[in-house]
């Protein structure tokens, strides 16, 4: 039997995220990854590797939803990067098109591409029409301050609070990531599932951020959720993923390395 995920996400031209991050851990879980891409996002290295951000147009994401929705009986989705208040409305339109078991929301609040203004809308739209149709969101130490409302978190017991508050949102579980920002030598996850809260435990691995953690967390998450397994095991199996992925991660020009998916087996 052949497990279908799907993503709905930004491509990064470097493979460190997004999309191609999706991909990736989907087929490294063993399950069959389909996909609409909402943006083209590509640094910059004449420009400090600052983002540069182009949009999908929202009728392309309309005809990549209607397409894929229609080739196979898919109830699993990861939503990454979205971008634009448009392209927000065209993804809950597509979205609306049928029923859901797993939406696994990754609430990318802050589009580097994009200017201030421009950002605060995109948030807003995203709060309103897409955090409450989640299943799951996995928010990391800056998203979860925002929307829990939360100037910081230092302990596990306010990772479990902003989690709580998350949820009061709208998702039946959020995975809060305290990653390199969370204080001490740990990489803390809480999941919180509606009663209670999970820590999610290892020692740091280095002082500096490796990109695609977050999405390689999330997109694990999802195709986990899509073989059948609960929450808890699906978080489980996504850290040790993620931790993994860490430890063998790609160096490059950049000034960033970023995770290796491949690291990981079951």
């Amino acid at each position: 039997m052949v497990n279908f995920a799907y993503t709905i996400a930004g491509s990064e031209a470097t493979g460190g995220a997004g999309f191609q991050v999706d991909l990736k851990t989907f087929q490294q879980l063993g399950v069959y990854g389909m996909g609409t891409l909402t943006c083209i996002v590509s640094f910059d290295p004449n420009n400090g590797w600052a983002h540069r951000f182009v949009p999908v147009d929202p009728t392309v994401i309309h005809d990549q939803m209607e397409a894929t929705l229609t080739a196979q009986d898919i109830d699993t989705v990861k939503i990454g990067m979205l971008g634009h208040p448009a392209t927000i409305d065209a993804v809950a339109a597509g979205l609306a098109r049928q029923s859901w078991a797993n939406i696994v929301l990754d609430p990318v609040l802050i589009c580097k591409g994009q200017e201030p203004g421009a950002a605060l809308d995109t948030d807003t739209a995203l709060r309103e029409k897409i955090l409450p149709l989640a299943t799951v969101a996995t928010p990391n130490y800056f998203e979860a301050c925002t929307l829990a409302g939360m100037e910081k978190l230092e302990t596990v017991e306010d990772l479990a609070e902003a989690g709580r508050r998350i949820a009061e949102q709208g998702p039946s579980y959020v995975i809060v990531k305290g990653g390199i920002d969370f204080p001490g030598p740990d990489a803390v996850d809480v999941l919180w599932d509606g009663t209670e809260a999970t820590a999610y435990s290892v020692p740091k691995i280095g002082e500096e951020r490796v990109s695609g953690a977050g999405c390689t967390l999330a997109a694990a998450i999802t195709a986990e959720l899509a073989k059948g397994a609960d929450i808890h095991d699906a978080v489980r199996v996504a850290k040790e993923m993620v931790t993994a992925g860490i430890a063998a991660r790609v160096g490059a020009h950049t000034p960033f390395s970023t995770v290796w998916q491949g690291a990981y087996t079951a």
